[in-house]
C-alpha cells in the first residue's frame, strides 16, 4: 500500500468527539467522500487489489460500506449485494445472528445475493469489534458463496475486530491502535 495515500486518507478522517454518545470517537469519513479525487484513489487501491483474485460480487455491510462497495463493483464489473439489518430488504432474504458483548444483533441478505460460483470481496468503512463484519461473511458462506477477502477503510485495532475475523484476508488503509 502507499503510504502517501494511507496519510492523506488519515488526515481526511475527522474526529467527532461523543459520538453518537458520550465517550466515543467517531471517525467521520465524509471529508473523505467530499474529496473527489481521494475517493476515487481509494476507490482505484481497492480494486487494484481485488483484479487479479476473480472477484464476481462485491457485497457491501450497512450502510457506508455500501458506499465504498458501489464504487468498488462498478470500477471492476461486477455486481453489488448489501448485507443489512433485520427488516430493510423487500424481498425473501436470509440471515445470521451473532453475539454482542450485552445482547445479539443479525444480519440479512436477499437470497439470491450470493451463489455457490461467487468470489466475494467484502467492504465496509469501518472494522470495529469484527461482529458485523464476521456475520457477513458467516452469512455468505452459508449461502455457498466464498469471501476472497475483507476491505476497510479504517481500522479501530484496539478493539480487536481482526481475531473475530479468523482467517479470513483482511486488509484496512489506515488503522488507529
Amino acid at each position: 500500500m502507499s503510504e502517501a495515500l494511507s496519510d492523506r486518507v488519515r488526515a481526511a478522517i475527522r474526529d467527532i468527539p461523543d459520538f453518537p454518545k458520550e465517550g466515543i470517537l467517531f471517525k467521520d469519513i465524509t471529508p473523505l467522500l467530499q474529496n473527489g479525487p481521494l475517493f476515487r484513489e481509494v476507490t482505484e487501491y481497492f480494486a487494484q487489489r481485488c483484479r487479479d483474485r476473480k472477484i464476481t460480487k462485491v457485497v457491501g455491510i450497512e450502510s457506508r460500506g455500501f458506499i465504498f462497495g458501489a464504487a468498488l463493483a462498478h470500477e471492476l464489473g461486477v455486481g453489488l449485494t448489501l448485507v443489512r439489518k433485520p427488516g430493510k430488504l423487500p424481498y425473501e432474504s436470509v440471515g445470521v445472528s451473532y453475539d454482542l458483548e450485552y445482547g445479539s444483533d443479525r444480519v440479512e441478505m436477499h437470497v439470491d445475493g450470493v451463489d455457490g460460483e461467487d468470489r466475494v470481496v467484502l467492504v465496509d468503512d469501518l472494522l470495529a469489534t469484527g461482529g458485523t463484519a464476521g456475520a457477513a461473511a458467516k452469512l455468505i458462506d452459508r449461502v455457498g458463496g466464498r469471501v476472497v477477502e475483507a476491505l476497510f477503510v479504517i481500522e479501530l485495532e484496539f478493539l480487536r475486530g481482526r481475531d473475530r475475523l479468523g482467517s479470513l484476508e483482511t486488509h484496512s488503509l489506515v488503522r488507529f491502535e
